[in-house]
């Protein structure tokens, strides 16, 4: 006969293992936060507070002040309930798209702005996201980084519904800001131009192109030359209490973006740190 207690060791550990399966009870949102990250555990998702957003200012991404312009317009436009554009940011790596959307967070969070950041391969659940929000007196950003597709992706439809609404009507304290390297955001290939087993040749290329024509602003950044790569450099020397680009720092931040083959804010960025850091073992 069965030892009873081994019987209910087993029992237990059985039930331990369903528990881990069933989706988790429903975690009402820190609405106290001021951004978040979707977050989904056990085939259920939820709002979780990011309690140290990121702190970027404005005022220290230099070289876009066009676009950082119209970025914060539209913006201000969207916290005082007037209409206000989706967003897509494109292009060169490390020139401040994701900074700019999160630097929107500190300057605009006083009037209401909040920030959730919904990775794509979540996008399926932005209809539960904008369920959430819906009817709150916050404005949302949701911030979609890096974004792309793959050709055989269909993520890019649960965006599609975000950016145009369903049959229910999209929330209007709700927009998508979102950055990629991909202007389209779905590859494009040479065979595509010539189909010849649709009756419409070029229906596929429309489909991908179509998901970007859903933002109503577009905004391109380019990489910066020397000049704009140094004058970047200089100010967050100054920023981390170096006082001047001196000749040999000047020397150091060019060989220093030689080696990683791009002249970026980001990697302005990344030569200061390392370069005051040295300078304070120095003494």
């Amino acid at each position: 006969m069965a030892d009873p207690d081994r019987l209910v060791q087993r029992a237990e550990e059985v039930l331990q293992r369903l528990e881990a399966l069933l989706p988790r009870p429903v975690v009402p949102p820190d609405w106290s936060a001021r951004a978040w990250r979707w977050r989904k555990r056990n085939g259920s998702g939820e709002l979780q507070a990011v309690l140290h957003p990121h702190a970027v200012r404005l005022a220290d991404l230099l070289g876009v002040d066009d676009r950082k312009a119209v970025l914060c317009r539209n913006t201000l436009q969207f916290v005082r309930g007037l209409p206000a554009n989706n967003v897509l940011l494109t292009g060169a790596r490390g020139t401040g798209k994701s900074s700019l959307i999160k630097a929107l967070l500190a300057e605009f969070a006083p009037q209401g702005l909040r920030l959730v950041e919904v990775d794509k391969h979540d996008l399926g659940d932005l209809p539960d996201i904008a369920a959430l929000l819906m009817g709150r007196p916050e404005r949302f950003l949701l911030f979609c980084d890096d974004l792309s597709f793959e050709a055989d992706d269909l993520g890019y439809k649960a965006l599609k519904v975000a950016l145009d609404g369903s049959i229910t009507g999209a929330a209007d304290n709700m927009l998508v800001y979102a950055t990629s390297n991909r202007r389209h955001l779905m590859p494009e290939f040479m065979a595509e131009n010539l189909e010849y087993d649709e009756i419409r040749p070029g229906d596929t290329v429309e489909e991908k192109v179509s998901l970007s024509e859903r933002f109503g602003i577009w905004l391109s950044f380019y990489p910066f030359d020397q000049d704009e790569y140094l004058d970047i450099v200089r100010h967050w020397l100054r920023f981390f209490g170096v006082a001047r680009l001196t000749p040999q720092a000047r020397r150091a931040a060019l060989q220093w973006a030689q080696g990683r083959g791009s002249c970026s804010g980001r990697v302005a960025w990344q030569f200061a740190r390392d370069w005051a850091g040295q300078r304070g073992l120095l003494g």
